[in-house]
């Protein structure tokens, strides 16, 4: 084939040609396997059977049959098997089946964004036409006109939504929605992998809550889950249903050849570990494919990013007329029939080269293409495998490119690609017994239908909550049950992607008119809009003016200023409560306290520091769970290193953690917090806020008897990441050890143990020795 030959010509080339060469660190070759057919199972309907052949489908791969026979046997499924690897037909088939068979049968399906579902709505669709039995399928989200969504509800067998929908808009008018929850058959979960932490956490509640109302009812819904390989699909999967769930994870599809190459920015500065920017080398790598006629789509992390990238393709590739409409850019926030209109540009291959964000990284149909670059590792494994399963489809062979960043995850999975070929240990963690997340959604249950004594709510019994709301006046008891008394649905009052709470409303009061023009959660306010703070929104500068606690509101004013503002905050972490001590580490509970004491005036041409300047907010507390080590002083001080140095080999020590350790949780880098200090809150080290004060450093030196390096959750109550953590010790500490080592830098660098900015002190030599000792000599003490 064509592009078989151009593929491994450039593979070739890569050893011959030193600029390329002394980029790519790895090579993975993933190689060719056929398909694994099985005829149609023998009780499939004779007119879908019919429809499948008329679309080209003799046979099904083997993990489609498996999904049929096991849901005909009552249970629940959860398939793992590769981008376009046909997972859509081992749900499409089953549901249709029973629709055909029994004409009362409904479905729900749920995917994380309204794209994905107008873009499976289509193939559900095409399917659906070709049986010719008129059965209706719409999608129901925000974008439903209002006089259609009556239709919807009545006549739809196959309802396709999301789980924002169906917790804001779904539920709460279940009586609106009878003949659904009276026949629901089965419920889709599509993407898997994407309901983890917070989101993952809330979801599982409006599970709980859909299979409550099902129950009411009549109906048991059977689930059909999908996921991009993940460390615990199953686990993961049977936590978000509560329910057991069978895992499919043997694909039966066929599979071309794969390149997969690790793509390293050369150095450009040794000493300070800086490497040539990636987005730079993401569009030559982006170039070399192009001139080979590759189809290619090349995935940045941010919109900007985006714009940046075409634009630069354009500039470059547009002097030729046949290539001028051949390079599009695709994100959040073009039209529909925008994005609608690139897809198909992507199908029919009159667009060479599309730069997207991940908005392009789920099953969105765009056809086959050649070639997938990822400009800066994605932020967990299972979306480097989406975004690089773009690229070749069925026997064809492609390539995938990752252009690694200079941040110390990315360089970590250049320097170890077996994080990245071999079995992956990225695990999905959720919560759905937070209390905080647990009792907004008991409120919206209660509003749905009124809780009978007894009655559980997950796994625990729900008395005690139940007659704390009481006590609150939001529910009221009559005889053996509580009911709803307030006026409005509580569903309405928080969204699922973050801990439920009180917002602050931002109001504008420029030219003496108030109006509101967003909201912030309570946790990032304080970072964001503090007084003399400038927010930027929708592009517009805005001059905080007040930050008001009392009434959850911001006042703000537009101005134009050559800066943006940067909080300086102050943190302090103190053990509350030791859950287990496991090999010399705890996990337990801790309160995090933050402060915001001033802010930076960063300068938006040249991005530096033109001026500071001082807040005063009150603390803002938060009890949550946290993975900790205190290390032994005395045997630092064996180590021959003063107490300054050891403050700032623990400080890179505490970096390098943080940085690497999403790698294990599927999480972002925001999700968790890293601190050091010590057990009783008495002290800690803050990098920029201190490292000029020298009293403060002369302070920790004192009470430098109990060093511990924290990592918590981000969130009230956490989803469980601290658990992991503490579950997979010393393995975190290895990682970091073997990642001080194989960065090229000399004292210490952001790839490693994060900016070097004490010149006397060889911070990196100095954090290696105290992981040795920690590790070498077992002297970390619970």
């Amino acid at each position: 084939m064509q592009n078989y030959t151009e593929i491994d010509n450039f593979i070739d080339t890569i050893s011959r040609d030193p600029q390329l060469n002394m980029r790519v660190s790895h090579i993975e070759v993933i190689k060719e396997k056929e398909a694994e057919f099985f005829d149609f199972p023998s009780d499939l309907d004779e007119t879908l059977s019919l429809a499948l052949r008329n679309s080209g489908i003799e046979q099904l791969y083997s993990h489609q049959v498996k999904s049929y026979s096991l849901l005909k046997e009552g249970k629940n499924v959860v398939i793992v098997t590769p981008t376009a690897s046909g997972k859509t037909l081992c749900y499409n088939i089953p549901v249709i089946n029973a629709i055909l068979k029994d004409e009362t049968a409904r479905a729900l399906y749920l995917f994380p964004t309204k794209a994905l579902s107008y873009d499976q709505l289509e193939g559900l669709e095409r399917l659906l036409n070709a049986l010719k039995k008129g059965i209706a399928s719409f999608t129901y989200d925000g974008d439903t006109p209002k006089d259609i969504r009556k239709s919807v509800r009545e006549k739809s067998r196959i309802v396709l939504s999301n789980p924002d929908m169906l917790h804001k808009a779904i539920l709460p008018h279940h009586t609106k929605w009878n003949g659904l929850f009276s026949n629901l058959r089965f419920i889709v979960i599509d993407e898997l992998h994407n309901y983890r932490g917070i989101f993952g956490s809330q979801v599982a509640n409006v599970i709980r809550r859909l299979k409550r109302i099902s129950r009411h009812y009549g109906s048991s819904p059977q689930f059909i889950l999908s996921s991009a390989t993940i460390a615990n699909p199953a686990e993961l999967a049977g936590r978000l249903i509560e329910e057991e769930v069978e895992l499919i994870n043997k694909s039966g599809s066929p599979q071309g050849r794969k390149y997969f190459i690790l793509w390293n920015p050369p150095l450009v500065d040794r000493e300070l570990g800086l490497r040539r920017n990636y987005i730079s080398e993401a569009q030559l790598a982006t170039e070399k494919l192009m001139k080979l006629r590759i189809q290619v789509i090349l995935f940045a992390r941010s919109r900007l990013n985006v714009e940046i990238l075409t634009s630069r393709l354009k500039e470059k590739f547009e002097k030729n007329p046949k290539i001028i409409g051949k390079i599009r850019g695709y994100r959040g926030g073009y039209l529909p029939n925008e994005r609608r209109e690139i897809e198909q540009a992507l199908r029919d291959g009159e667009a060479r080269v599309v730069v997207s964000t991940n908005a392009l990284e789920l099953g969105i149909d765009i056809g086959s293409l050649d070639g997938a670059i990822l400009a800066g590792y994605p932020g967990s494994i299972a979306s480097t495998w989406q975004q690089a399963g773009r690229a070749g489809r069925k026997e064809k062979s492609s390539i995938a490119i990752l252009v690694a960043s200079s941040e110390p995850l990315n360089q970590f999975l250049i320097n170890h690609p077996q994080y990245l070929f071999g079995e992956s240990p990225e695990k999905g963690l959720i919560n759905p017994d937070n209390l905080l997340i647990l009792i907004a959604h008991i409120k919206c249950a209660a509003f749905e239908l009124p809780f009978r004594e007894g009655e559980q709510f997950g796994k625990e019994p729900l008395d005690e909550v139940l007659s704390y709301l009481e006590e609150k006046g939001v529910l009221h008891k009559s005889g053996s049950q509580w009911f709803w008394t307030e006026d409005s649905y509580p569903a309405d009052t928080f969204g699922l992607r973050n801990i439920p709470g009180e917002n602050f409303i931002i109001v504008d009061r420029t030219g003496g008119k108030a109006r509101s023009i967003g909201e912030v959660d309570y946790a990032s306010a304080p970072m964001l809009l503090h007084e003399k703070a400038i927010y930027i929104h929708s592009g517009e500068q805005y001059h905080v003016d007040k930050l008001d606690f009392v009434e959850r509101k911001v006042y703000v004013r537009k101005v134009t200023v050559n800066y943006y503002t940067d909080a300086i905050e102050y943190t302090k972490v103190k053990v509350l409560d030791n859950f287990d001590t496991k090999d010399e580490v705890n996990w337990g509970e801790v309160c995090v306290t933050k402060r915001v004491v001033g802010y930076k005036k960063i300068k938006l041409s040249t991005f530096e520091n033109i001026g500071f300047g001082d807040v005063n907010l009150p603390e803002n507390e938060m009890h949550t769970t946290c993975y900790w080590f205190t290390i032994n002083r005395e045997r630092l001080k064996n180590l021959g290193f003063t107490d300054e140095a050891i403050i700032y080999g623990l400080y890179g020590i505490s970096y390098i953690v943080g940085n690497i350790a999403p790698l294990f949780l599927l999480c972002s880098r925001m999700d968790i917090g890293v601190h050091l200090g010590d057990k009783e809150g008495l002290w800690s080290f803050q990098g920029d806020v201190i490292k000029k004060d020298r009293q403060a450093i002369d302070e920790i030196k004192k009470r430098l008897y109990l060093p511990t390096i924290f990592i918590y959750e981000n969130y009230p109550g956490g989803v469980g990441f601290a658990y992991e953590l503490f579950s997979i010790h010393p393995e975190l500490l290895q990682r970091a050890l073997d990642e001080i080592k194989s960065c090229s830098c000399n004292t210490g660098c952001p790839s490693c143990i994060g900016p070097s900015f004490i010149t006397n002190i060889n911070i990196k030599e100095i954090s290696l020795g105290i992981l040795d000792e920690i590790l070498q000599k077992n002297t970390i003490e619970g």
